[in-house]
């Protein structure tokens, strides 16, 4: 998995450390939801079952670099 150096950064915090790459691959295989930011970055949504919560992974325009992981609690599924 390719990633940047600021997610490897923020991947350190506490309340990211719990985050496995396996759910990572996830929503990047399996979203939800897909945006494209005006910068290019892509935006994937999924729901992690064993946590009940879904994950945002924001990749690089490439849409292969992972450049943040995080659960979102505002996100509704429609």
């Amino acid at each position: 998995m390719k990633t940047t150096l600021y997610f490897d950064y923020t991947r350190k915090r506490p309340d990211r450390l719990g985050i496995k790459e396996e759910w990572i691959e996830f929503v990047i295989n399996n979203p939800v939801k897909t945006e494209v930011q005006l910068d290019g970055r892509i935006k994937k949504w999924a729901k992690i079952s064993e946590e009940d919560k879904y994950l945002r992974v924001i990749l690089l325009a490439d849409g292969e670099t992972v450049h943040n992981a995080f659960f979102d609690r505002s996100f509704k599924e429609n």
